[in-house]
């Protein structure tokens, strides 16, 4: 995938049918002309993705919602017509499996992929499972994460147990409460899981460092404002007013440092890009064969 040019896209959706005690849109509500500005702003997306003539690239595509997107219907049928597309190499969407996954039975298996989390505090692990499983039926590739709190490692533990090898098992360090949360061999545990674990599990110094955001990775609005990645305010211009040529350009990183893999993943010196390929919008090293 190293000719693609890797998309993250966030619409104004800021809502969730889940209650995580981190999360600031949990079990928020979006209003009815809430959603109408977020399905517009999905389709005004999908129709430039398809407008290939006009923006001449491969593509990658990661839906980044504030909440839970993929209970919409309307995101299930963007991620089935994206995955349709002979130039979009690979469409993804972060998602807590709640929603009806068989709307994504039309979906070209090669395309898309899901990027799932499984929450213990709103479901069951057997639920979840049950969720993966519906997704095996589908053959339908995806990975699965978690957040690395101390409380739920026999639980994650057991998570990796019941999925197939072939599922890449990813954990997210609880960073919010400082770097000495984890105590001695609570890191290597959690590595034992998820062999990648430990480019997570740090601030990643980057400032001033070569990075793929800004040259072949955006950031993009749901009214179209481009920016380098999520952790970059300043304007690039926008993706339906602006030459999208004019806006890319290869900068080194102006952030102290990053420490979420949707930033740390295009910093050049780690290498993940080329590690995850195709796999990257859903979070799938593309060599993962399991363990």
């Amino acid at each position: 995938m190293t000719d693609a040019l890797h998309i993250n896209w966030r619409g104004p959706l800021a809502s969730c049918n889940y209650d995580c005690a981190y999360c600031p849109f949990a079990k928020q509500v979006s209003s009815r002309a809430e959603l109408e500005q977020d399905e517009l702003a999905l389709a005004r997306f999908v129709a430039w993705a398809r407008d290939h003539a006009r923006h001449r690239r491969r593509l990658s595509i990661l839906f980044t919602p504030w909440g839970e997107a993929l209970i919409r219907p309307y995101y299930a049928r963007a991620l089935v017509e994206l995955s349709t597309l002979d130039h979009v190499a690979a469409v993804a969407i972060q998602t807590n499996l709640s929603s009806r996954l068989e709307l994504l039975a039309g979906a070209d298996r090669a395309t898309l992929a899901l990027w799932t989390t499984f929450h213990p505090s709103e479901t069951t692990l057997d639920a979840f499972v049950g969720r993966c499983a519906e997704l095996d039926e589908l053959g339908l590739r995806y990975s699965v994460g978690v957040v690395g709190l101390r409380e739920h490692f026999a639980l994650i533990e057991a998570l990796r147990a019941r999925l197939r090898p072939e599922v890449y098992l990813w954990i997210n360090a609880y960073k919010s409460a400082g770097p000495g949360y984890y105590a001695d061999g609570e890191r290597e545990r959690l590595a034992a899981v998820d062999p990648l674990f430990s480019y997570n599990a740090m601030r990643h110094p980057s400032l001033g460092r070569s990075c793929a955001a800004g040259r072949s990775a955006l950031f993009v609005r749901g009214d179209g404002r481009v920016s380098r990645c999520h952790f970059v305010e300043r304007s690039l211009g926008n993706l339906y007013a602006d030459e999208l040529d004019a806006m890319l350009g290869d900068e080194p990183c102006p952030q102290q440092s990053c420490g979420c893999f949707i930033g740390y993943v295009q910093l050049d010196e780690l290498g993940l890009r080329r590690r995850f390929g195709d796999g990257l919008a859903a979070r799938v090293p593309a060599a993962w064969r399991g363990r």
